[in-house]
């Protein structure tokens, strides 16, 4: 399943970088699945959106953090534990129960994304 940050959030940025799909923005800054992906063009994500890779998004949140779920593998096939997580100091990176999938659909998110 994907990660999520919770209100618990501190803003304090540690997770960012640590993102090896480029998942975590900023609250109020918008996306682009392209970002940290090689991904071009029209694009349909693992959860059927169709969308081109390089358009601007909106944000999922305004006030903390957030990870784009069609981004997250939970470092599958990077580390062993997701990072965002490992380094939370307030421990707000949590599993998100509305975006689970099985590790073999997560590796095939990663090669999807890392193409």
């Amino acid at each position: 399943m994907a990660i999520k940050i919770t209100d618990e959030c501190i803003n304090c940025g540690a997770c960012e970088p640590e993102c090896p799909n480029n998942a975590i923005y900023e609250g109020a800054v918008d996306w682009k699945l392209s970002e940290g992906t090689s991904l071009k063009g029209m694009i349909v994500t693992k959860s059927g959106l169709s969308m081109d890779a390089d358009s601007l998004q909106r944000p999922v949140s305004d006030d903390t953090y957030y990870i784009v779920a069609d981004k997250c593998t939970e470092c599958v096939g990077f580390h062993e534990e997701p990072q965002c997580a490992a380094v939370c100091p307030v421990d707000c990176c949590v599993p998100d129960e509305d975006h689970t999938e099985t590790e073999d659909e997560l590796l095939s998110k990663k090669d999807f994304l890392h193409l």
